[in-house]
C-alpha cells in the first residue's frame, strides 16, 4: 500500500499532535505485532516514524511563526 505524502501546511497545531499521536500509537502496534510475526510491509515502521517527524517539523515552525 503506497501512500502519498500529506501536504501538513494547512493542518493546526491540535490536529497535528492528533496525528503525530496516532501515528505513534500505529508504529507501537506495529513493533509489538512484528515481534512474533514476519510482516509484509518491512518499510513500514520507517514510514511512520518519517511522517510523525514531518508532523513534529510542522508543529514547531507553526509554534515559531
Amino acid at each position: 500500500m503506497a501512500t502519498k505524502k500529506q501536504s501538513l501546511k494547512g493542518k493546526s497545531a491540535d490536529e497535528l499532535m492528533v496525528l503525530v499521536q496516532k501515528k505513534q500509537e500505529e508504529l507501537r502496534g506495529l513493533r509489538f505485532s512484528a515481534a512474533g510475526s514476519k510482516n509484509r510491509n518491512v518499510k513500514l515502521a520507517r514510514t511512520l516514524r518519517k511522517e510523525v517527524a514531518r508532523a513534529l517539523t510542522e508543529a514547531t515552525a507553526q509554534k515559531t511563526k
